[in-house]
């Protein structure tokens, strides 16, 4: 790729990202129903081996700056609750829903920013985050007749907790914290919060579910390091949008693994949250132009 343009690499890692999260995706739901905290530790764990290699063939440290550490636990923690609320639904829900409501943490990261980083939202930051929360409506379809709304809910909960989480990355990369560093952390952190509720409440998992977590912790990976690379290839404001490709991913292999066919409403939601996405992005790209 050495003859690529910076923004051209930076767009191959993103949507390498985005398959990689939602092959993720596919072998969490394939792992069946067990306990979110066992497929939690095990998705981590993988992750935890992987980056430990790598920060020790690039000789990265492994102890955070002490002013980082409460922005630190607060990602590890909030993201931490996101993955588990993302597992939950993931395994009761359609594929391309799980994942799209958990594509609102940008838009929660908005909210959050203005709470925890005191920055001033502009009206179509707000106009954004309102189209994209109409659009978690149609596929959450709250109601007492839907079975599916607890595990939506949870989906939405997933996401939120994924943007407090950004939030916190945002700041710790603004304090220039080894990104390498930050998933480290993570990962050691979920598998140790993980560790005891998973040994309390542990399944029994066959040969075959054991693999699946396997590969989802592999492609987890795949992820984290592709959308890492991105943003050191390619700014945000010129790539971001291709993050969105996730959602097609999830929709084909949703389709050809699972059967799952979105309704309509669910259709309209994609829209509503991928248009507000889309809009954000140009927003975004004209403001620092």
């Amino acid at each position: 790729m050495a003859k690529l343009s910076s923004k051209t690499k930076g767009v191959f890692y993103i949507i390498l990202a985005a398959f990689g999260f939602s092959l993720m995706s596919m072998f969490v739901k394939l792992a069946g129903d067990l306990p979110s905290f066992q497929k939690a530790f095990f998705r981590n764990f993988i992750a935890l081996i992987f980056i430990f290699i790598m920060m020790l063939r690039d000789k990265t440290g492994f102890v955070p700056a002490k002013k980082n550490i409460p922005d630190l636990f607060g990602r590890c923690f909030f993201g931490t609750l996101g993955m588990l609320c993302n597992f939950y639904a993931i395994g009761k829900l359609n594929l391309s829903d799980a994942n799209m409501l958990n594509k609102l943490s940008p838009f929660f990261a908005i909210i959050f920013s203005v709470l925890l980083l005191k920055e001033r939202p502009s009206i179509v930051q707000i106009a954004g985050v309102c189209v994209a929360f109409a659009g978690s409506i149609c596929i959450i379809k709250p109601g007492f007749d839907n079975p599916e709304v607890l595990a939506a809910v949870a989906g939405l909960l997933g996401g939120a907790g994924a943007g407090i989480a950004y939030t916190f990355v945002r700041r710790l990369g603004s304090r220039k914290e080894d990104s390498k560093r930050i998933i480290f952390w993570f990962s050691a952190f979920s598998c140790a919060l993980c560790l005891p509720f998973m040994i309390a409440g542990y399944k029994h998992m066959s040969a075959l579910q054991f693999i699946y977590l396997i590969f989802a912790g592999t492609f987890a990976c795949v992820g984290q390091i592709g959308i890492t690379r991105a943003y050191i290839c390619a700014p945000a404001k010129e790539i971001s949008v291709y993050d969105y490709t996730q959602v097609l991913f999830a929709a084909a292999l949703g389709f050809f693994v699972f059967g799952d066919v979105p309704d309509v409403l669910s259709v309209i939601g994609y829209v509503l949250i991928c248009g507000a996405g889309v809009g954000m992005f140009v927003y975004n790209k004209r403001r620092t132009a």
